[in-house]
């Protein structure tokens, strides 16, 4: 293992391995096949090219999307490790360059896709002695996985195939399902399973209850706010919701746009690489985007809508703070969610898994407890003591008040109860408003004893009730009845008197979300960064001021005409971290960069006096 952080070190310049990367590696060295889960940002690439450096053969990568692999190769290329990626987007000549650099050893690490991998199975054969098979995004080969591929199914053969090489599936989640699914299909022998902690505690965690569109849009641009000329994502649920938030968000004068399945490949794959090279600050995307993205520098994610299991949810917030620093992310949570991925899993064919997955989403949405324990717990995770809390999730941060909302519940439940329970959340919310829409002066609703009856509580207030009566049990959505309410067993105890109903105070949450600071625009030390993994870089940025913040400025020029030159994203040159680690040392000289987080000898070698003279520079000012 001292050759194994020899290169941590000298190739990427880490002075330490993150939790479980050591033991990984050791037992990876050894030739013993692993299953290694490990959150996305918990540094799963480091796994298999550390090893693939000090193995004497090739290291052969399965990732699952062609648009990715340059990034990665890229990022390898820059600190000096010979890397290719071998796929269609290539023309002949190129791909036949590729495999002679292959069997010459120039190329120490292949990224290649399994479709593309069946074509090469012959010449790999022949003509490369292969050490290592690192299987990026392995739930891909379970069909109880959150993203079934039929074309992972046929890496069950490369045992028998290549039977001196070892094995590596890698996979950001998995459940017991699909990690018995995963091992027994690839066939790996004495094999391990590394399971590293899916904390992320960079990340905080924000749900937001019961918002209308414009509601969302308010609360997205004093988001983006906070985060002048940075990186975020924002999920929808529909190509049309990417479409209208990127809309909005372009009139607002924000450098956005929309990604989804049903844009050509040529559109897609223009956004981005857009996104990647910082040409566009927001995407707004369904699902279909950020498999595999290696963007270090997202400093938020945003779901427009809830998504469908945890597993969706955990590996699309993974996608901002892979650096470490402090990243936001945000939920918007509201019924009609609810209606909408409820149909989608009566039309799966997988109609009880993706139901008990869809259950859990929700619940989570609807806690009341610590976020972050949640989603441990749900990964098989315990946190250190059962009643610890994150200290940086909305729940923990605003412990919500509660009242006795006894009298709300009976009015809303009395609302459902006189019209039949023939109605559903937006027009219970608009009866109880006293809303005279078409459709209540016609169903005679607004002569109802209840019409009107809640006209003090706001309607964005009524929806975030009304979902916390869900949550509680007090009423229930017939799915198979145009999604009308209709009262349980324990609201109808409610309605009677025979008890009492504890909400938690609407009003509360949304102060305490309208108030959050504007802060940092260019400045520097974000509010989540407090206690939650604060890097010297990162508090030697913060301790630093203007000057740093400044400095930082300056840094970020000097990456973005080296990332140019060489047709790079500007987080291969160096990372934010990095940046802020340079701007926070101020190194003078270029054995100074060797103290710096993140720089290489390769990249001190190549353009680490470009930094030098720009600190140099900024001081002598």
């Amino acid at each position: 293992m001292s050759a194994a952080r020899e290169i941590l070190k000298s190739v990427f310049g880490y002075d330490s391995f993150r939790p479980m990367q050591e033991e990984i590696i050791e037992h990876v060295v050894a030739h013993h096949d692993a299953l290694v889960l490990m959150p996305t940002g918990g540094g799963k690439s480091i796994c298999y090219q550390i090893p693939a450096l000090i193995f004497r053969g090739t290291t052969v990568v399965i990732s699952p999307l062609i648009s990715l692999m340059k990034d990665q190769v890229d990022a390898l290329n820059a600190n000096g490790i010979g890397a290719d990626a071998l796929n269609s987007n290539n023309d002949e000549s190129a791909n036949e360059a590729i495999r002679q650099r292959c069997e010459s050893g120039l190329t120490k690490i292949l990224y290649i896709s399994p479709e593309r991998l069946q074509r090469e199975i012959s010449w790999m054969q022949h003509s490369l002695n292969i050490s290592l098979f690192a299987i990026d995004e392995a739930h891909c080969i379970s069909q109880w996985g959150h993203d079934f591929r039929p074309e992972y199914t046929q890496l069950g053969g490369l045992h028998q195939m290549f039977p001196d090489a070892t094995l590596m599936a890698l996979t950001a989640t998995a459940d017991k399902l699909t990690k018995e699914d995963i091992v027994r299909q690839l066939n790996l022998r004495e094999f391990k399973l590394f399971v590293s902690s899916f904390d992320r505690p960079n990340l905080s965690l924000d749900v937001r209850r019961g918002y209308t569109g414009q509601d969302k849009l308010k609360a997205i641009l004093s988001i983006i706010s906070k985060h002048e000329n940075e990186s975020g994502i924002i999920y929808c649920l529909s190509r049309k919701n990417t479409e209208k938030v990127a809309e909005q968000l372009v009139d607002a004068g924000i450098s956005a746009k929309a990604y989804h399945a049903g844009m050509s490949a040529d559109e897609r794959n223009a956004v981005q690489e857009d996104f990647i090279n910082d040409r566009v600050d927001v995407v707004c995307a369904t699902v279909a985007f950020g498999m595999g993205i290696d963007k270090s520098n997202v400093r938020y994610v945003i779901h427009y809508n809830l998504p469908k299991s945890i597993e969706n949810f955990y590996q699309e917030i993974g996608r901002a703070g892979r650096d470490g620093l402090p990243s936001e992310t945000v939920l918007f949570y509201n019924f009609q969610d609810i209606v909408t991925l409820r149909s989608f899993v009566n039309d799966s064919g997988q109609r009880e898994i993706n139901s008990e997955k869809l259950d859990r989403m929700q619940e989570y949405a609807e806690s009341q407890i610590c976020r972050r324990r949640i989603l441990l717990n749900y990964f098989g995770e315990n946190s250190e003591s059962g009643n610890s809390n994150c200290g940086n999730c909305d729940i923990c941060k605003h412990p919500p008040r509660r009242f006795d909302g006894t009298i709300l519940v009976q009015k809303a439940l009395s609302a459902i109860k006189r019209t039949g329970e023939r109605i559903g959340f937006t027009m219970t919310a608009d009866i109880l408003k006293g809303t005279r829409s078409e459709e209540i002066v016609k169903n005679s609703f607004d002569k109802l004893k209840t019409f009107g009856a809640g006209e003090k509580t706001t309607l964005k207030h009524w929806h975030d009730y009304l979902l916390q009566m869900l949550q509680l049990g007090y009423i229930e959505i017939a799915y198979n009845e145009n999604n009308h309410l209709k009262i349980t067993e324990s609201g109808n105890e409610v309605l009677f008197g025979k008890k009492t109903a504890e909400l938690a105070l609407a009003a509360s949450v949304e102060a305490r979300q309208d108030s959050e600071p504007k802060s940092r625009a260019r400045s520097g030390r974000s509010k989540f960064a407090k206690g939650h993994g604060t890097t010297a870089a990162w508090s030697g940025l913060a301790d630093g001021g203007d000057e740093t913040s400044a400095l930082f400025e300056i840094l970020r020029k000097v990456r973005k005409q080296i990332a140019d030159e060489n047709s790079w994203p500007a987080y291969v040159v160096l990372s934010d971290r990095t940046l802020k680690d340079l701007a926070a040392q101020m190194p003078q000289s270029l054995g100074d960069l060797h103290n710096v987080f993140g720089f290489g000898e390769k990249k001190i070698e190549k353009f680490g006096q470009r930094f030098v003279d720009a600190v140099k520079e900024f001081l002598g000012r």
